[in-house]
């Protein structure tokens, strides 16, 4: 029996059970789609959750008080813990490769305009945040290089604020009061959305000393630090930490810089991916076993056809052959559906929630059918070896 044979054989017993080759192939599509949109809708996460985090740059250091980690030490001296002040922020300018500094600080406050007002994020800062956070100004401009303890009451306002207190009228000029103070609006930021559960559009821009005044508070919240994208990372937090450690006698401060966090975010998000993935597995794995059933199934009625084959002269190993090739075909014919069925509701889901993130990877879809084939041959080698091992005469007297 020549190779054109054993195919001809396996696509005519695949026809002539047209609905039970049917329903098996389906329960393999169904677990090769699932796994395509599952994997689909976990990349497209991942995906969106790292454009979201890196739209201010991927040359980011962050410097917060108070230290991580902890050591062998009195818990009594937890309390010689110094803040950061704007004063250790501008200490960090001379460091090599720091191409701007700003210290932040952050607060709610009722902003008011006229009748109108609005509950609003304040968010204290320096002179170079639009560059530091990749954020510029649409109208006006952002607030001057003035010594951050003494600024003048400048403000940036929010794109949206803008909208609420404003409306469509010009807003350069006039005065807002944030909090007790009263504030000269100088530019109104570029819209750039949400990041991570803040509204950035949503928000006011102050000099970081008169955040501090406002709010009370004699620290910032966190610095802030650009360096080149040349820059040694390691080297660098070390400069950083020494500068510090300089001004503060001891280490009570965390660094944390982008690359870091990118780092673990990605691994989180590709071990959900993974997850997802697996997920969708588990249907392929019904799948098989349904083309395991099928196989034994086909076996026990097909007796006497492998025992009319053996008798005109077919090995054992084409007879294998025959039977496996059905697994296998029945797998891939359901692994194309699947991948079709997988891809098309992914891009139809694209469609209709513009807001989901969907993105296929074809390394995955290819991976499941390629699970999908093993599955095949895992699923019919069984079935198959048991048919090649009957014996000629006791086969057709199965009939």
């Amino acid at each position: 029996m020549i190779p054109a044979d054993v195919l001809n054989l396996t696509m005519s017993s695949l026809r002539a059970h047209r609905m039970r080759s049917g329903l098996t192939a389906v329960g393999i599509a169904i677990g090769i789609a699932s796994v395509v949109l599952l994997t689909s809708i976990g990349k497209g996460v991942q995906r969106y959750v790292l454009t979201e985090f890196t739209q201010f740059g991927t040359h980011l250091a962050m410097v917060t008080p108070g230290k991580t980690t902890t050591a062998g030490i009195s818990g009594s001296v937890l309390a010689t813990v110094k803040p950061l002040t704007i004063e250790d922020g501008e200490s960090l300018r001379g460091i090599e490769h720091v191409r701007g500094v700003v210290s932040v600080v952050q607060g709610n406050a009722e902003v008011e305009h006229g009748r109108r007002g609005r509950r609003t994020m304040v968010i204290g800062t320096g002179h170079e945040a639009p560059i530091i956070w990749n954020f510029k100004p649409a109208v006006g401009r952002f607030l001057p290089a003035d010594d951050p303890r003494t600024a003048r009451p400048y403000a940036v306002l929010g794109a949206k604020v803008k909208q609420e207190l404003f409306g469509v009228a010009n807003p350069l000029g006039s005065r807002v009061r944030i909090g007790a103070e009263s504030f000269r609006v100088i530019g109104i930021m570029e819209v750039k959305g949400q990041l991570l559960g803040f509204d950035l559009d949503d928000a006011v821009y102050v000099p970081v000393g008169r955040a501090l005044e406002m709010f009370d508070r004699e620290s910032v919240m966190e610095i802030d630090v650009l360096y080149g994208e040349h820059a040694d990372v390691e080297r660098l937090k070390q400069s950083i930490a020494k500068r510090l450690t300089d001004r503060h006698g001891r280490e009570d401060f965390t660094i944390i810089t982008q690359e870091q966090m990118l780092d673990i975010l990605g691994s989180v998000l590709n071990v959900l991916t993974f997850a997802v993935g697996a997920l969708g597995s588990i249907s392929l794995l019904v799948g098989g076993i349904g083309i395991l059933t099928i196989m034994i199934i086909a076996v026990n009625e097909r007796t006497s056809e492998v025992g009319l084959l053996r008798a005109l002269g077919a090995k054992r190993s084409q007879v294998l052959t025959l039977f496996l090739g059905e697994a296998v075909g029945l797998a891939g014919v359901g692994g194309l559906l699947g991948l079709a069925l997988g891809f098309g509701v992914a891009q139809l889901l694209s469609w209709i929630v513009p807001g989901l993130p969907v993105k296929t990877t074809w390394s995955f879809s290819l991976l499941a059918l390629a699970l999908a084939a093993l599955i095949g041959v895992l699923a019919g080698i069984l079935p198959a070896r048991r048919a090649a091992r009957l014996d000629p005469v006791e086969a057709l007297r199965a009939e």
